[in-house]
């Protein structure tokens, strides 16, 4: 738009994703932003026609923080590195290492493998998700496996490097992470998807990916886990409101009850998540609360 507001142009009407980190090109003739797509980070470029076009097309996460004389500089990370610092030239399509502040602490350790894995849910959804192994896995064993779910609810797993993932694997646990509908980095429709009904098919998608992994048969059934926090933390509450599968659960940070969020978050928009107004009609809150089926928690399942 202009400096004055008037003359505004939608750039990136063709894509289906958010730009972030944007950076004019030296002349005005252009954008280049990164965005979120599959797990994903990547560096694109838009001209003032919205034409746009991928930079980069890595299985990683690359964030540009500047430009200058035709270099980007920024951070790059993926399954197995640590965000490393990278230049990258406007027609360069994989970025050069100027620093890896973790050699020395990572060189000579075992990592898990991560391994992808794509699976159809309920409405033949197509999700995305991660698996991390023990660094010494035997596909002849059995192991506990924890199911890690992600907050926002509009958040998105990725590539990039997981200490904590990766430590969980090294004590010996697969560890499953995946994108369930509600996630971002799948286009609006795939985002929209969980929009009046959350918790609710989200719920499965996370438990086709549990059986997707232990159909594998290395899974110790009799030793599942489920953590995550805040949206994450929601999911995991009403995990455990709708099976008994799951040995141990840790919910952190979740909304429990829908009707005490209401006057109390951070984040009013959420009361448009709902068919109704909290004040309107309070019953759909109530029958998404995860409190109103703590009914169905087993006894033997400790709630952390």
């Amino acid at each position: 738009m202009n400096i004055d507001g008037s003359g505004s142009m939608v750039l990136t009407e063709s894509l289906d994703r958010s730009p972030r980190g944007l950076i004019w090109q030296p002349d005005s003739e252009g954008v280049y932003f990164t965005a979120n797509d599959h797990g994903t980070r990547n560096l694109y470029h838009v001209d003032l026609d919205g034409k746009v076009r991928p930079i980069t097309q890595l299985n990683a996460m690359l964030s540009i923080s500047s430009a200058v004389r035709g270099r980007f500089v920024g951070t790059y990370s993926d399954s197995y590195n640590t965000s490393q610092l990278v230049t990258l030239g406007v027609e360069e399509d994989s970025p050069q290492l100027l620093l890896d502040v973790n050699e020395d602490v990572l060189g000579h350790v075992d990592l898990g493998a991560v391994e992808e894995i794509n699976y159809s849910s309920l409405d033949d959804l197509g999700i995305q998700g991660w698996i991390i192994k023990p660094p010494d896995f035997d596909a002849n064993k059995k192991y506990p496996l924890i199911l890690v779910i992600h907050g926002g609810p509009h958040g998105m797993y990725n590539v990039g490097f997981s200490f904590s993932w990766q430590y969980h694997a090294a004590q010996g646990y697969v560890v499953l992470y995946t994108n369930p509908r509600g996630s971002s980095g799948y286009g609006s429709d795939f985002g929209n998807a969980i929009k009046r009904a959350y918790p609710g098919k989200d719920y499965n998608d996370l438990m086709r990916g549990v059986d997707e992994v232990i159909a594998r048969g290395y899974i110790d059934e009799d030793n599942l886990f489920v953590y995550g926090c805040s949206g994450g933390g929601v999911l995991t509450s009403w995990v455990v409101g709708q099976t008994d599968r799951f040995a141990a659960a840790s919910a952190n940070c979740p909304v429990t009850n829908w009707l005490s969020f209401v006057g109390t978050a951070d984040g009013a928009s959420w009361y448009y998540n709902f068919d109704h107004l909290p004040w309107e009609d309070p019953s759909e809150h109530l029958r998404r609360s995860p409190l109103m089926h703590v009914g169905n928690v087993s006894r033997h399942q400790p709630c952390l």
